[in-house]
């Protein structure tokens, strides 16, 4: 069973802010907030790592220049 709370909403202005209980509290700094029907959800926002995003990418079509075309091979350079 789900327990509740019953919180009062702030109102400073136009910006309304909502005491979380220390039961209910999110480990991070940034949550993601939508609506649906009449209920507020509030998410917290996990951030995903470069690899999650690159996941996500499509594969590119076209073909990268060779930037090394016309140097010399390594072997070849003498210092």
């Amino acid at each position: 069973m789900l327990k509740e709370y019953h919180v009062k909403l702030i109102q400073q202005g136009n910006i309304q802010t909502l005491p979380i209980p220390k039961e209910l509290k999110i480990t991070t700094s940034s949550v993601i907030i939508h609506q649906e029907d009449d209920k507020l959800i509030i998410e917290p926002l996990r951030q995903k790592s470069l690899l999650q995003v690159l996941s996500t990418l499509e594969p590119l079509e076209e073909d990268f220049p060779d930037i090394d075309e016309g140097l010399l091979p390594l072997d070849d350079i003498e210092i």
